[in-house]
């Protein structure tokens, strides 16, 4: 039986794989149109495995194809001539193997030729492929080479100049039979990174070709592949839950239905349900998979990444995406942030951001004992048939922030602008921890605006929060409530506004939008210590 997979490139033999048909042929045309291609994605959103399906798909289809494969990555610590050097036996063996592979016998001249080869530099590897391609004509037919190279960011600094310096006189050169006839470039960095000096660079004739993540089509497709085999099925709903939290980044995806249908023991008569992927979803925020050790060391690396970051989640406005800021690049590199259809910065995805959340959140923030009441817990906010009276707990929560006022503002290292939301998110948590429910966020970008989703006793509670802007803002953020209840099949909805102005105008309202139930506040969040006077 086949399995979703997570560890290195999948294929379709052990592991359901979304089929990628449109972005395979898109590529496969350049291809035969001699394109020199360069895709740079982070690390685990199929790279790999969509490179290895597109030469096989390519070469089953026309064998005047002749691909050469290489992985760069073990080049991380050679120097120029170790790579050169490495470089020639690894293209040599590659070229044994596509003819292995095709059931053919290397004739002698080719063999001599690939025994005696050493490519040395940059110029040594041009005559190298023009002799491969002088071997590969049979007769007036002619093999073309494609050359796919995957981790290029392997590739020693100092051979990376005039490795593409030579790939690009090849490309230009006014040639029928050019070699390598397409070239493949596939990794982490883009060149542009990868050029240190930030000179000019040499290979200003590439085409980039985006390989994005998975649709929801696409999930409903690989989880189809599933059920078909086995015949246990995803409930819809599960299956869109999965793919906003993980904003269809194919590791996240594949995990998640890891969890579901390999961990956690469900019959697989059972149809998996919104209470199974809450424990998945808790399971997968609690575990520190690779994908996830990625993110967190990532953006761990320069304190300015927590700084940009905060200032994402905190702010309505964002921070405008600009790909030629270095830190705004790097973090996309990472795939930590993303490009919003406004020209903002968002978080990649809610898991993500709910990382981020707990990566830069400080271990205790001095406030805990003071969320409840004294002789108080969780279940007293849970009525006699086990539903959450979310009214009951918001009311608390916002007693609670006049009851520690300008304390507040002595929460380590959290930015002010978001200190009320980041109250309300550790409240909540010890709360559904203390009543075994469970909580996610829905809309992945933070943009000063966090949509939490609390799921206990088969019921869905959604608050939303967002900072004080204005009254037009606050009116608009009611509808917007109310049109994501319509679309969740949710009759009530909590809206919670931060207001930071020196005269807040605080608020607690209900009312009824759209046939739905809006409890809303606006919470005053206290802007400055008081004075040593005035606190007597």
């Amino acid at each position: 039986m086949r399995r979703f997979g997570t560890q290195g490139p999948v294929n379709p033999e052990q592991h359901y794989i979304v089929a990628r048909t449109e972005e395979l042929t898109e590529f496969i045309k350049r291809v035969k149109e001699g394109r020199y291609i360069v895709t740079f994605a982070p690390r685990q959103t199929g790279k790999t495995t969509f490179f290895q399906r597109a030469v096989a798909t390519l070469t089953a289809e026309d064998l005047t194809y002749f691909p050469i494969q290489l992985n760069f990555e073990i080049y991380v610590d050679c120097d120029r001539s170790e790579f050169y050097e490495s470089l020639t036996k690894q293209i040599s063996k590659e070229i044994e193997r596509v003819f292995q592979k095709r059931g053919e016998t290397l004739d002698a001249a080719l063999r001599h030729f690939l025994d005696n080869a050493q490519i040395t530099n940059h110029l040594s590897m041009m005559e190298f492929f023009e002799q491969v391609q002088h071997f590969l004509k049979d007769g007036e037919n002619w093999q073309k080479v494609v050359f796919i190279i995957d981790e290029f960011d392997g590739i020693p600094t100092s051979a990376l100049k005039g490795f593409l310096h030579a790939f690009r006189h090849t490309y230009v050169t006014d040639t029928t039979f050019q070699c390598p006839h397409s070239l493949g470039i596939v990794g982490v960095k883009s060149i542009a990174q990868l050029d240190y000096d930030r000179s000019v660079s040499p290979f200003n004739i590439h085409d980039d070709f985006a390989l994005p993540n998975f649709t929801l089509t696409q999930v409903q497709e690989l989880f189809g592949q599933y059920t078909a085999e086995v015949g246990q099925a995803f409930d819809p709903e599960v299956t869109e839950a999965i793919h906003k939290q993980t904003g269809g980044q194919p590791f996240l995806v594949n995990r998640f239905a890891q969890i579901l249908t390999e961990e956690m023991d469900i019959p697989k008569t059972e149809a998996l349900t919104m209470t199974h992927f809450s424990e998945a979803h808790e399971r997968l925020l609690e575990e520190r998979n690779t994908n996830i050790e990625h993110l967190l060391t990532n953006i761990r690396k320069d304190r300015r990444f927590e700084t940009i970051l905060m200032q994402i989640v905190s702010y309505e406005n964002s921070v405008p995406f600009n790909p030629d800021n270095d830190i705004i690049n790097e973090l996309v590199t990472y795939g930590v942030i993303t490009k919003g259809t406004d020209r903002r910065c968002e978080i990649a995805n809610p898991i993500y951001l709910h990382c981020i959340l707990q990566a830069f959140k400080p271990i205790v923030n001095g406030l805990e004992r003071d969320y409840f009441p004294e002789d108080t817990d969780g279940f007293q906010y849970l009525t006699d048939t086990g539903q959450i009276q979310m009214e009951r707990l918001l009311d608390n929560f916002r007693d609670f922030i006049a009851r520690a006022g300008f304390r507040i503002l002595q929460v380590p290292e959290t930015p002010q602008e978001f200190i009320g939301q980041h109250l309300l998110f550790a409240y909540l948590d010890q709360f559904v921890t203390s009543v075994n429910a469970a909580m996610y966020m829905e809309v992945p970008t933070g943009r000063g605006r966090m949509d939490l989703i609390i799921l206990h006793n088969k019921r869905k509670y959604v608050i939303e929060t967002k900072i004080w802007r204005s009254d037009r803002s606050y009116s608009q953020g009611k509808q917007q409530l109310a049109t994501y209840l319509s679309t969740e099949g949710v009759m009530e909805g909590y809206y919670v506004v931060f207001d930071h102005r020196e005269a807040p105008d605080p608020r607690a309202e209900t009312e009824a939008i759209d046939g739905l139930t809006i409890r809303s506040y606006v919470i005053p969040v206290v802007q400055e210590r008081p004075s040593v006077g005035a606190q007597r």
